[in-house]
């Protein structure tokens, strides 16, 4: 099981800021129902621009079990983080969890 099942930790802790062209009403595949427009050419995922942070699309309880509601859709900048990464240890730092140990 990853450990980013058990955490969610990055869905959680900053906003999720990407290109409105990625909303599946533009031709993307991020459903546009759990967006907030930033401007005409940024979206960004709802629930992360409020505090505390917390992405719509996930579910469960963070630390415990998680998932991604839209994970084969979700937008590049969740693509692109990386579980034990500098920014995964930094998130989970914020919401309390340990880091994650070296492999």
């Amino acid at each position: 099981m990853s450990a980013c099942t058990s955490c969610g930790a990055c869905c959680s802790w900053c906003r999720v800021d990407f290109s409105s062209y990625e909303l599946d009403e533009n031709g993307g595949h991020v459903p546009a129902g759990l967006t907030v427009e930033v401007n005409g050419n940024t979206a960004r995922m709802r629930g992360t621009d409020h505090w505390p942070p917390r992405c719509a699309a996930l579910t469960g309880k963070l630390g415990e079990k998680v998932a991604c509601g839209i994970y084969e859709w979700r937008p590049s900048p969740c693509r692109e983080f990386e579980e034990g990464s500098e920014g995964c240890h930094r998130a989970r730092a914020k919401v309390g969890l340990p880091p994650l140990p070296a492999s």
